[in-house]
């Protein structure tokens, strides 16, 4: 290794000379202790370095080694169902070595385990012509995933030799004969986090990414390979919609990024995760899951490495053929590790202290998520699905990182406080949130439910709206003035918004909703407005129909707790409806 001469320490960064050998981006060992750093900035043969670990006790004088390698990541078997920090060491590795709760300095750990051995099976056989992407063979790394070995870039050729059996992840699986030579194969790659994998072809995602969360998958639904934003205040729920779209979203796989939130947030998912049953597996749901974990009181430049480690895993999988979200919450505080580092290499600020390229590095994160075709000789597509929470100050969404995110992102869901403060969740504001992927999203629904579903999606959204006018004249003049049908517009959005859009995360059934209990659901709200305005030109009064409808709206309010087993009480109501506004027709009509 070669050496620099520490000259300089500003908490994270420090600074060294005699560096003229070293590059952007290299790992360092600064210091006695052998803290771990990246170079960010040369100028001459002088280093500014991002420390990924406390600098206290470390001064001028001490020895900076430079390793030549970029920040990379380990990927083979022994990676699903780990908790890793920002720069991939394991933390219950960690927690071992050290004896510690909280992070030693200058420990080097081994993001995966080395000696474990593996039953790797090909699925090539000598002879055959491989090239970078193929898979070599499988791994069952748990019930959930099926790790699939890949040719790694920039190899192609015969194949010499490939062995069934056990293996650690450093022995040889595989020989291939290359235009270089005879190049060994082992089930280990390392990729530089800060590099996007490479891919065969983009795709324009149309599949949606089904949440079970009725306000997202109706009215703001993501494709998979598509991008969200969550931005909201403090107590709106942020974290809780990433952790129902964690559990519940149909990936493959989810690489959960704790960047920068509380430690007790980071401990709800490791207390979940591991009980809650997979619904394609029934076992654990931490057997498909990776955290990253990045708290708020671990060190502040880790954050910024802990989002490009989480979307280089994801990438990883997402080159096997599997659909993998990646939820990052939140990159407001990645964007403020961000801003402590330009302020420290005093380089001139944007909006609100923010570097400059603040927009430019959060494109660079979500354009690595999409629906791609991945290397290889087989004809495979993958997906990464990012959704990020963002933690705007006081909730003020025209502040610099919420405006750059929405710049990218196609789907905005709009936390609004007023709706938390009311107990509705999830307070997704639905005059404010958008979904770009609602007109791709709703035309594979109607095929695949066979149902004029995108149709009943805006009609309902025109309720809300219209109930959204009408609520500012009832407070000018009041309700009386309305008229019958008005008032049963009021009822219908009402009904909407309270058995529909509210959903109670912490309730075994309302938690999950399928699509075809949400369309059953959202068809019979629909068809009581439908058929009660019938009546109501017919010569009903509204007071008739509201008085007589009573244990039908509260069957229709408690729809949300049928279990998916049950739907056909959801038709049964369906019928009742019917019957009902025909009886008070009747009625009146005597």
């Amino acid at each position: 290794m070669n050496t620099g001469i520490i000259t300089k320490v500003s908490g994270p960064l420090v600074e060294a000379k005699n560096m003229a050998h070293a590059s952007i981006q290299d790992i360092c060992y600064v210091g006695d202790v052998g803290v771990i750093g990246e170079i960010i900035e040369m100028r001459g043969s002088t280093a500014s370095i991002q420390v990924y670990e406390e600098t206290s006790g470390i001064g001028p004088g001490e020895k900076v080694e430079t390793t030549g390698e970029a920040l990379s990541v380990e990927l083979a078997p022994g990676i699903i169902s780990q908790m890793f920090d920002g720069i991939e060491r394991p933390l219950d590795v960690f927690f071992e070595q050290t004896k510690s709760s909280f992070l030693g300095r200058g420990v080097k750990i081994s993001p995966l385990d080395h000696e474990k051995k593996w039953l790797f099976t090909p699925k090539k056989s000598v002879g055959e012509t491989v090239d970078a992407g193929d898979i070599l063979g499988v791994v069952q790394e748990t019930q959930a995933i099926e790790h699939r070995i890949l040719v790694p870039l920039g190899i192609k050729g015969e194949i010499l030799s490939i062995e069934t059996g056990e293996f650690t992840i450093d022995e040889m699986v595989a020989t291939i004969q290359t235009e270089e030579g005879v190049k060994e194969i082992t089930m280990l790659q390392k990729w530089p986090v800060r590099k996007a994998r490479p891919v065969k072809q983009k795709l324009v995602p149309q599949e949606p990414l089904i949440t079970g969360q009725r306000v997202i998958d109706t009215f703001f639904p993501i494709a998979k390979g598509g991008a969200a934003a969550v931005p909201g205040p403090f107590g709106a729920g942020k974290t809780v919609v990433q952790h129902q779209v964690a559990k519940w979203a149909n990936v493959d796989l989810v690489v959960y990024v704790g960047c920068g939130e509380r430690g007790n947030e980071m401990t709800d998912v490791l207390n979940e995760f591991p009980e809650l049953i997979d619904p394609n597996t029934n076992n654990s749901l931490m057997e498909r899951t990776i955290l990253i974990a990045n708290t708020s009181n671990m060190p502040v430049a880790a954050r910024e490495a802990s989002i490009y480690t989480g979307i280089t895993i994801a990438e990883y999988f997402r080159d096997m053929g599997y659909s993998v979200a990646i939820m990052a919450d939140s990159t407001s505080r990645w964007a403020e590790a961000l801003r402590e580092m330009s302020g420290r290499l005093e380089e001139m600020p944007g909006d609100e202290g923010y570097p400059a390229y603040l927009g430019s590095r959060l494109a660079e994160y979500y354009e690595r998520a999409g629906k791609v075709v991945t290397l290889g000789g087989e004809e495979r597509v993958g997906s990464i699905t990012a959704i990020s929470a963002v933690s705007p100050s006081g909730g003020d969404i025209s502040e610099p990182v919420t405006q750059n995110t929405l710049r990218v992102v196609k789907v905005f869901w709009g936390l609004d406080s007023l709706l938390a403060q009311k107990r509705h969740f999830p307070s997704i504001n639905w005059l404010q949130s958008y979904s770009l992927y609602s007109t791709e999203v709703g035309e594979y629904l109607d095929r695949q439910l066979g149902v004029e579903w995108a149709s009943k999606v805006t009609r309902a959204m025109e309720l809300l709206q219209k109930e959204a006018q009408l609520d500012e004249i009832v407070r000018l003049v009041g309700i009386d003035s309305l008229s019958d049908k008005d008032k049963l517009t009021l009822e219908v959005a009402k009904s909407i918004r309270e058995d529909y859009l509210q959903q109670n995360a912490f309730d075994d059934v309302d938690t999950y909703t399928s699509m075809d209990k949400q369309q059953k659901m959202l068809e019979n709200i629909l068809y009581f407005g439908t058929e009660a305005e019938k009546a109501i030109e017919v010569g009903a009064y509204f007071k008739e129909i509201m008085t007589g409808t009573v244990k039908l709206r509260d069957r229709i309010a408690r729809s949300k707790y049928v279990a998916e087993t049950e739907l056909s009480k959801l038709e049964e109501i369906h019928q009742e409806i019917q019957t009902t506004i025909h009886e008070i027709i009747s009625k009146g009509g005597a």
